[in-house]
């Protein structure tokens, strides 16, 4: 894989992984299979209130070429088809929801040393077409994120973004909505022994003139066993303990409480995933 400064979504991907990923309110549960020809079946359960939602997933490798194909309750059927590198740094792929005959899509990515691009196409008389460029090195990256309607001929996402990096922390800055939302954020890492890190994120809207801070840090207490811990500026606290029972199957359990609320009852999330 080319080392570079990747694509736009990698940028302020750090603080938000420590921030937002693996926190849930809800109960799920995942099981992944492999057949002995190489399949891998994954099969994941939702509980979120009274609902219940639940999807299988396929995936087959053969060579250079992901096939996935994932149906869920609603008798959809998802199908992802990836073509890795194809040519040096190329990436390839087609996706299609059925029965929506308007969900055909086209997705390049192309990877350099310097640069990093992503455009999708629809395949659709009138499509979105989207495109996304990084450009810089692995301390600091420029990038833009446009999408396009042709039906209507107007632009829906006009996103802009930079990253600066060292050896121990990510800072971020990127313009959202149309330049309606200013993103900062912020990732150290303390101890990479440890993984202890800490990070913020703080978001203006220029509309509502209303500001979101976010702060939270992570820790490992053991080899198997992470800790995370989130408030924002509107007295949401969160936490979650993540502990890897076996290689690659995980139990989690989070909580979140309203600290401007107390007497109304903390949200508890579950999650386990379980692999061979």
């Amino acid at each position: 894989m080319v080392k570079g400064p990747g694509l736009y979504s990698d940028i302020g991907k750090r603080a938000r992984d420590l921030l937002y990923k693996d926190y849930q309110g809800d109960h799920k549960f995942t099981l992944t299979t492999y057949t002995a020809t190489g399949v891998a079946i994954t099969s994941s359960g939702t509980k979120k209130g009274e609902l219940f939602l639940a999807d299988v997933n396929t995936q087959l490798k053969n060579k250079n070429i992901t096939t996935d194909v994932k149906v869920d309750t609603s008798s959809n059927v998802y199908t992802t088809i990836t073509i890795d590198e194809p040519a040096p740094g190329l990436k390839t792929i087609f996706s299609f929801i059925v029965p929506e005959q308007r969900s055909g899509k086209v997705e390049l990515q192309y990877l350099h040393e310097y640069a990093g691009i992503s455009t999708s196409l629809g395949l659709t008389a009138s499509p979105i077409v989207n495109f996304s460029g990084v450009a810089g090195i692995d301390t600091l990256k420029l990038g833009t994120d446009l999408s396009f309607d042709t039906a209507t001929g107007n632009f829906t996402k006009c996103n802009a973004g930079l990253s600066f990096a060292s050896s121990d922390l990510i800072a971020s800055l990127t313009l959202n909505d149309k330049g309606d939302t200013l993103t900062a954020s912020y990732f150290h890492s303390v101890s990479p022994l440890s993984n202890t890190a800490v990070g913020a994120e703080l978001s203006h809207s220029f509309s509502s003139n209303e500001n979101t801070l976010t702060i939270g840090t992570q820790h490992l207490l053991d080899p198997v066993t992470m800790v995370k811990a989130r408030v924002n500026n509107y007295g949401k606290a969160s936490a979650l303990i993540q502990h890897e029972w076996r290689p690659k199957s995980l139990f989690t359990i989070s909580g979140e409480v309203d600290t401007r609320a107390i007497e109304k009852s903390a949200k508890i999330g579950l999650a386990v995933a379980l692999k061979p």
